[in-house]
Formats: C-alpha cells, structure tokens, sequence
C-alpha cells in the first residue's frame, strides 16, 4: 500500500514536470518562484548603484556616463539611432526615491504575475510593456535630449494593465484594481516630471499583450500566444521606425556644463 502510494506520487510529480499537470488562466504551469522578479529587481538596484559610483553622487546619479548613454533621449533616439535607449533607459532611475518606489511596487505587483503567467509569458509582457512605453514617449513627447525619460514605471503600468484585463476577464473583485490606478493616475498626473507618456504606453501594451496571452484559443495556445505577442512588438517597432525616419539627422557629443557632461544633441 505504501509503495503503491509512494509511485502514483513519483507518476504524478512526473506528469506535471513533463507539463501536463495543473495549469493556470495563462497556460503556465503552477509555480511559485519569483525569480524573474528577483533577477529583475537585482539588475535595476546594481545599474543605480553603478550609476551612483560613478556620478559621485546618489541624487545627481544623472551625471554619470552609464546613465548618460543609456537614458530615453528622443533627439539621440530618432537622430542618431541609438536605438538601445528604448530598453536600457527602463533601467535607469532619478535618484535613491525613485529607484525605491518602482522597485517595491516592482516587488508587490510581479510576484503574482509571474507565478500565474510563467517565467516565459511575464518576460515578454514586462519587456513589451517597457517598448510600449518608450514607443509612446517617442511618438508623442517632446523629442528634446534634456532630462530624458528613465525608469521602471513605463514596464510596471504594463503590469497594471495586465491586472486590469485579467480582473475583468476573471471577473474578479476590482476593488483593488481601482485603487491601484486611482492612485497611480494621480501620482502621473500630479507630480511634476513624470513622464505621462510613458505610462500611458506602458499600460496599454501592457494591457494589449495580456489580451493575446488570455483570449489565445485552447487548442495550441503557447504558439497563438508567442503569435500575438510578436504581432505587437513588431507594430511598436515598425511604429518607433517610421518616427526615426521622418525625424531629422542629429549629431550628438558630450558637453561641458556648468553641472557636468551632458550628452547632447544638435
């Protein structure tokens, strides 16, 4: 009898690492590692710590050259093609505050994304989220160098827009979800500096790539999902393209100012 017990565990632990075992909303299989989120977090806290060092300073870590080459500067994008700012620009933060607001709700709100949409599925709406949002920020915003648009906020309202859609499409209590946007509209909204743009792309991307990940049909659902996300990753490039190509050639140095050296263009 105990053995009997001890193989249909061994069969069953087999059964749902070959991938057929119990799966959630998303397709992915139950798990409850955080490690995406984790590694995420990491990458974003050493990225300050490096800008910090070199910049001499916590507050004016904007001063640094990582920083410098890596920020969301529009003229630098569109006129110079420094294309990988779309990206590395989602890495950088404005200082200790900053840093420690996007990487607590990072922490707050990841976790259970991950755990429900899978390693694989939480990548991808986390780094077409950040696209999304860089996307909005150079399709609408002012394309000028200075101060640039840097964070983790654009890809974090993308994983608010994922909550929202699987809330409604669970029909779950959105009590929560209601609160969470109030109270991240009037963070957008009414502090200075913040990059509305860039919220507002991330969130809708973010939102978008949730409904190809839960609306995928059943049958074959990880191949019509990778199909979906790849439909609106390519749209938000060929979008951000077609900017650069009607955006005027830029040339682009490091200048002495007063504060220090600035990248700028001209």
């Amino acid at each position: 009898m105990h053995s009997g017990t001890q193989q249909q565990r061994r069969q069953h632990r087999g059964y749902q690492e070959a991938g057929f075992g119990q799966r959630t909303v998303f397709g992915a299989r139950l798990s409850q590692s955080v490690l995406v989120t984790q590694a995420i977090l990491a990458v974003n806290v050493l990225v300050f710590l490096v800008t910090a060092v070199q910049a001499g300073s916590l507050n004016d870590n904007d001063l640094s050259t990582l920083f410098q080459h890596g920020a969301l500067y529009g003229d630098a994008t569109l006129g110079h093609s420094e294309w990988w700012r779309v990206l590395t620009s989602g890495f950088l933060h404005y200082g200790p505050i900053h840093i420690a607001v996007n990487m607590f709700s990072l922490w707050m709100m990841g976790r259970s994304l991950e755990q429900v949409c899978g390693r694989g599925r939480y990548l991808a709406l986390y780094f077409v989220s950040m696209l999304g949002a860089s996307a909005a920020v150079l399709l609408f915003g002012d394309p000028g160098g200075f101060p640039g648009t840097v964070g983790a906020s654009g890809a974090l309202f993308g994983l608010m827009g994922a909550y929202a859609v699987t809330v409604l499409k669970l029909r779950l209590n959105p009590t929560g979800l209601i609160i969470t946007l109030a109270l991240n509209a009037f963070i957008t909204f009414g502090i200075p500096g913040i990059s509305i743009w860039a919220h507002a792309g991330g969130l809708v991307t973010g939102a978008l790539v949730t409904v190809a990940l839960l609306y995928a049909p059943q049958a074959d659902q990880a191949r019509w999902q990778a199909i979906g996300i790849a439909i609106i990753a390519v749209a938000i490039i060929g979008l951000m393209f077609y900017r650069g190509s009607q955006f005027p050639a830029e040339t682009c140095q490091f200048v002495q100012y007063r504060q220090g050296l600035y990248y700028t263009c001209g």
